[in-house]
């Protein structure tokens, strides 16, 4: 067992000094003063009376010593418990500030997961729907939703062109009906949560909705970022710039064409 050696303070030491001085004066009191005190011819103060008047001194003194000595050992006492209180608010802010970093970090790589994780563009109707299927599930990974609804709207004639529902593992849902009128139009959904693609120059319109009440503000950041990556992918399969002809991925391609590029 490791012994703890005790170091007195500046003033416990001054405190044991002069409690020991004043100690010494008591004691030595009735050696130090052997007569009677004559202040005049009728007035004499006796021995006994001079040293209990002294000594009556000296315990005021010690007294009011030991009440200062206690008034600065609770001062101190304040003092440190207003340090390790200060301490405690230090560490819990670099508690949540390793947090942060590491929520920062999780951030970050989700990013590289959803954005780095496709080497190469969806061609056919089936590759677009296994791209679905990936943002669906990195949907899921990042609210807490049982389910996800992404879908594509021709915004002039509102028809669906193309959507995914994903459902969570081991979890029941239902295939949501919701309005393509409500979602162009901007309408609320009570219960849930819808997110709509950022572009407003093109005649296609990408959403998300989910059934939760909120999310919160990086959620809807990442979400509405894959919504926008949803819709460039889309914009790339159609387009006239693409290697591949998509036949087997819609039979009139001009006419996507002309719907996402408003032509």
């Amino acid at each position: 067992m490791k012994k703890t050696s005790f170091r007195p303070s500046f003033l416990q030491a001054l405190y044991f000094v002069t409690f020991l001085f004043l100690f010494g004066l008591i004691v030595f009191t009735p050696k130090l003063i052997t007569g009677s005190l004559r202040i005049s011819e009728r007035l004499i103060i006796e021995e006994e009376t001079i040293q209990g008047i002294l000594l009556g001194v000296l315990f005021i003194v010690s007294i009011l010593i030991l009440n200062l000595y206690k008034l600065e050992v609770f001062r101190h006492k304040e003092q440190i418990k207003k340090i390790n209180t200060d301490k405690q608010k230090v560490e819990e802010r670099l508690h949540i500030s390793d947090q942060y970093i590491g929520m920062i970090n999780v951030q970050i790589q989700e990013i590289k997961s959803i954005f780095y994780s496709i080497d190469s563009y969806p061609q056919t109707k089936t590759d677009l729907k296994r791209t679905f299927g990936f943002f669906g599930e990195k949907i899921l990974g990042i609210v807490n939703s049982n389910w996800a609804l992404i879908r594509i709207i021709n915004s002039a004639t509102q028809r669906t062109i193309s959507e995914h529902f994903e459902l969570r593992e081991n979890c029941a849902g239902k295939y949501p009906h919701v309005s393509n009128k409500m979602i162009i139009e901007h309408q609320p959904i009570a219960y849930h949560t819808s997110i709509i693609s950022s572009p407003k120059n093109l005649n296609i319109l990408v959403f998300c909705i989910m059934p939760v009440e909120k999310i919160s503000h990086d959620e809807h950041v990442f979400i509405q970022a894959i919504i926008d990556e949803i819709t460039k992918l889309f914009i790339i399969i159609n387009s006239s710039f693409f290697k591949n002809d998509p036949k087997d991925f819609i039979e009139d391609k001009s006419k996507i064409i002309a719907h996402a590029l408003g032509i």
